[in-house]
């Protein structure tokens, strides 16, 4: 095997659902005014009692159930969050006993926005290595732990939930090459930091660099490969906002593919955003099997990760 590909996704997301009118009646806001600025409509919230462990298990079921594997297939566990309260148990290691996986390596990955394209990149190489069979690459956030909900800068943006793939050895290429790095000397334009810890970020800051720098990254994510922007046929960012999603995809020149924006029904759920939204779009049939996808994450240390998978 000389390759890898994802076999299977999934995703899940808590029962609560937060809309803009809920949130005008807690902060000095409105639907117009989150609308305009960021495009969101609701978000779900997870409650005290589900933890980023369990938002992350539902997920990385449903991609086992979807790829018709036991949990004892898998020898691999990566959790990309930023939002864990303890140090330890890592949540991979609390996913494999939930999930009852026997033995597997256990690691997690915070990487804030791009944590999930950072486990998957993390993965593939894994597997082509020869040192895992099959991973399970799961991305899982509760922002609405770090939340200022004081703060309508943040609170309107942010959602809770998870994302997860099975990654499988493959003859052929399913995972392309990834593309990341990251700018550290611009790393506090997010933050979630302090105690209690809290996500705040300078809008504009991210907003520049997003809409400016990253499209030309996200080209050469797609030269590796070997495809132009045309070719794709589904673009899945990170679901930060609307006003920073459609200019970076208009920009990138992907002029056949479907973008997703999800983050107008699931706020912006940090690592859980691309795989969530990625999973929807296969579930809804927008998407088809083997067609290839760009996923590409971006956010906290000005990190950035993308590669182009091809859909299972």
């Amino acid at each position: 095997m000389n390759g890898s590909r994802i076999a299977a996704v999934g995703h899940y997301q808590p029962a609560r659902v937060l809309t803009n009118e809920d949130l005008a009646g807690m902060v000095d806001t409105s639907d117009e005014w989150i609308m305009s600025r960021v495009g969101i409509r609701t978000r779900h919230i997870a409650g005290p009692d589900e933890p980023v462990d369990e938002l992350a298990a539902h997920a990385a079921a449903k991609a086992l159930a979807a790829a018709g594997l036991a949990p004892g297939d898998i020898d691999l566990v990566l959790v990309a969050t930023s939002t864990a309260i303890d140090r330890s148990p890592n949540m991979a290691a609390r996913v494999a006993a939930r999930l009852g996986i026997p033995s597997p390596a256990a690691m997690d990955l915070n990487v804030v926005c791009a944590g999930f394209t950072h486990a998957l990149a993390t993965a593939d190489h894994a597997v082509r290595a020869g040192g895992a069979t099959r991973a399970l690459v799961i991305g899982a956030d509760k922002m609405s732990d770090v939340t200022d909900w004081g703060d309508r800068t943040t609170c309107v943006l942010v959602g809770d939930g998870a994302g997860a793939a099975v990654v499988e050895a493959s003859e052929d290429t399913g995972i392309g090459p990834v593309l990341w790095g990251s700018v550290p000397e611009m790393g506090h334009a997010v933050r979630i930091e302090g105690q209690p810890a809290r996500f705040a970020q300078e809008g504009q800051s991210v907003y520049r660099w997003a809409t400016t720098q990253l499209p030309a990254i996200a080209r050469r994510a797609c030269e590796r490969a070997g495809l132009a922007p045309e070719d794709l046929a589904g673009v899945v960012l990170h679901q930060a906002n609307l006003r920073i999603i459609e200019p970076l995809a208009m920009k990138l020149g992907a002029v056949n593919a479907v973008v997703a924006r999800d983050v107008a029904e699931s706020g912006n759920t940090s690592a859980a955003s691309i795989p969530l939204a990625f999973s929807k779009l296969v579930e809804q049939g927008r998407i088809s099997s083997g067609d290839p996808v760009l996923l590409f994450g971006f956010g906290g240390n000005l990190s950035y990760a993308g590669q182009v998978v091809r859909c299972p």
